[in-house]
């Protein structure tokens, strides 16, 4: 039998314990990161913190619907996010995922989840964890990767202009010879008809050919129009190109070819590289990537930039030109792009922090710092990976892995 005094001490405890679990509870469901759990199955929610409403803007009665989390997750986002959540269910290693939630208004909120998985003394298991709305951080990472992608056109703008330039003075210069070239033949063939007519003889005719160097312009009117055309197209080519770089893409990501991506970001950046390296590419055969591909062009045109920024270090000292070697090859599920350069490679002591905003190791008005580290976070959101591999005084090698299906 509990005496009186043991009674009302175990009635105070559970009393606190009770007060402890309602401050838990209120802290946990009043703060930004919003508490859930699932069943291990994903089919349902068993739990969500009534924030949610609020921070999310969807009704707390949907949350519990059965298939809910799939229906409202983003189209060409749902394959890869669920497979995520099953392989924490399946490895019950903690993991942090970030994906878009369709709102009951139908717009789209961006959510960072950090899930991991439970087993009770029962031993029954439950996916639990937080949602945090990342809609503004991700609205803002958009922005700035739009700024960098646009002040890097502005940058490259004058190679860009020199490059179209080249073809459009000799396209004048064809266009010069080609109608002085077009007045001679109207005139002897004007000279023909009148000899038809008999207006003219014969001999004033060959002397009118004469002058006019026939042969000379038989020869080479049709290479000039040729060269022209070429010309055109050159000048074409590069409007494509900066068209495809600095346009941005829509919401959803779509299938892309990787190859034509590389060219097109090639071909805008050869002012950068043209006088200091050999660019060479050995691009294998690849399936269509799911992505938004003006993001991988910025990450393309950062590191090509960066080689041939490293490939001139070595050139200054030493009067040779160097090379970049872009490689494209598939691997299992994903997609690798390699970008090699003979330049002055990364010290070993500062290779960690090449990914970190504002760390360069540039002269002042040269970089920002922001080029690897918006490569970073856009390759990340894209669920791959970048890394490398360098030799001081030999070289670099960026290695840009990408997820097939996005």
């Amino acid at each position: 039998m509990v005496s009186e005094p043991s009674r009302m001490s175990i009635e105070l405890r559970l009393a606190e314990l009770e007060l402890r679990c309602e401050e838990y509870r209120m802290l946990d469901e009043t703060a930004d990161a919003i508490p859930f759990r699932m069943t291990p199955d994903l089919s349902r929610f068993t739990y969500i913190g009534p924030q949610a409403e609020g921070l999310l803007g969807i009704r707390k009665t949907s949350w519990y619907e059965p298939g809910f989390f799939e229906a409202r997750l983003a189209p060409d986002e749902r394959t890869a996010t669920v497979e995520q959540c099953r392989l924490v269910v399946e490895f019950g290693a903690p993991h942090e995922a970030e994906f878009r939630l369709r709102r009951d208004d139908d717009s789209w909120v961006w959510v960072r989840c950090a899930m991991r998985v439970f087993e009770s003394k029962t031993g029954a298991v439950t996916l639990t964890g937080h949602f945090f709305d990342i809609t503004v951080r991700r609205s803002l990472a958009s922005d700035l990767s739009q700024v960098q992608r646009l002040e890097a056109v502005g940058r490259l703008a004058s190679g860009v202009a020199h490059e179209i330039n080249t073809p459009v003075q000799f396209i004048g210069d064809n266009l010069t010879f080609i109608t002085e070239g077009v007045h001679s033949l109207l005139t002897v063939l004007k000279g023909y008809r009148e000899l038809e007519l008999g207006e003219a003889d014969t001999k004033r005719l060959a002397g009118i050919a004469e002058t006019m160097d026939l042969e000379y312009l038989t020869t080479n009117l049709e290479p000039a129009l040729a060269r022209s055309a070429e010309g055109l197209e050159r000048v074409a080519t590069l409007v494509r190109s900066m068209k495809a770089f600095a346009c941005g893409d829509s919401q959803v990501k779509q299938p892309h070819d990787i190859n034509a991506a590389l060219i097109s970001t090639i071909v805008i950046s050869t002012s950068e590289y043209k006088y200091v390296a050999d660019l060479k590419t050995e691009l294998g055969e690849l399936p269509a990537v799911v992505c938004h591909i003006s993001e991988l062009n910025q990450v393309f045109l950062n590191i090509i930039v960066n080689a041939a920024h490293a490939v001139a270090d070595v050139m200054a000292t030493t009067g040779k030109r160097g090379t970049i070697t872009i490689t494209t090859s598939r691997e299992g599920n994903n997609v690798v792009v390699a970008i090699a350069d003979t330049g002055t490679g990364i010290p070993e002591a500062i290779r960690a922090r090449i990914f970190e905003p504002f760390f360069t190791t540039k002269d002042v008005g040269k970089g920002t710092g922001q080029g690897l580290a918006i490569a970073h976070t856009i390759i990340s959101q894209h669920g791959g990976s970048i890394s490398v591999d360098s030799t001081t005084g030999e070289g670099t090698t960026f290695y840009v892995r990408i997820p097939i299906n996005g």
